[in-house]
């Protein structure tokens, strides 16, 4: 067999054999597999350059969406490359920028992204619930035929600062639940049914707003405030707002 064969060591053009690459070399930086935590870093300072004005509302959903599934710290870098450096986020394993600029990492331990659902709820002839840490956008349907809805933006991440609700519930009904800290309004119609929402204003002009509004056909929908239950993450109204 010749130096082209098989068994051949590859060669260099002037001739000599290239430096062997050690078995256990360590794996560059941006080759370093993303964790959850680094995930959610990038996606809370998105969130903010989406609240201040730096990013419009395309580029946030198509970076929030990149930053979920990135696979490398290096499919992380390029979507806050061009956001302010003093709002640096550190990895668990290498920072982005510079490290003394990152700040330090929170104590406890760290909460996972929040989930991805679909815009529409459906209960027929059954139950539908959505509760926990999930990420709610600007419009949201429940539809409940001779079923139930329950929906629980308690413990949710608000990405947009109104939510609309639109409610229809015929022999059925639909239960909402928002945190005491954001705005409640709207109204229904109800047609041998009952449509109750209980309405409150933040004190913060900046928090959410969550508007329900629908049709309660010989069924009914309630939406009211959890008292004890406050939101803490969600994109602010006013840009530059802390």
């Amino acid at each position: 067999m010749d130096d082209q064969g098989r068994g051949a060591v590859p060669m260099t053009k002037s001739g000599a054999t290239p430096p062997a690459r050690p078995a256990h070399a360590p794996v560059a930086e941006d080759e370093i597999r993303a964790s959850d935590a680094d995930r959610e870093r990038v996606a809370e300072l998105l969130r903010d350059a989406y609240a201040e004005g730096r990013l419009d509302v395309e580029e946030h959903a198509e970076r929030i969406e990149a930053a979920y599934g990135a696979k490398t710290l290096g499919d992380l870098v390029p979507l806050t490359r061009d956001l302010p450096v003093h709002r640096g986020i550190s990895f668990e394993k290498s920072p982005l920028g510079d490290p003394a600029a990152a700040p330090p990492r929170p104590d406890g331990p760290v909460r996972l992204p929040a989930r991805n659902e679909a815009p529409t709820m459906l209960a027929v002839f059954g139950g539908s619930s959505r509760k926990g840490r999930w990420r709610v956008g600007s419009n949201l349907r429940a539809v409940a035929i001779f079923g139930g809805v329950e929906i629980d933006l308690t413990d949710a991440v608000f990405e947009s600062p109104e939510v609309v609700i639109d409610v229809v519930a015929i022999f059925g009904g639909v239960e909402i639940k928002v945190p005491e800290n954001v705005s409640l309004h709207g109204g229904g119609v109800g047609v041998f049914g009952g449509f109750d929402v209980k309405e409150q204003t933040a004190a913060d002009p900046y928090a959410p707003v969550v508007r329900v509004k629908g049709t309660a056909v010989f069924g009914g929908c309630e939406a009211k405030p959890r008292r004890g239950k406050k939101l803490k993450e969600w994109v602010r109204k006013q840009l530059g707002a802390d």
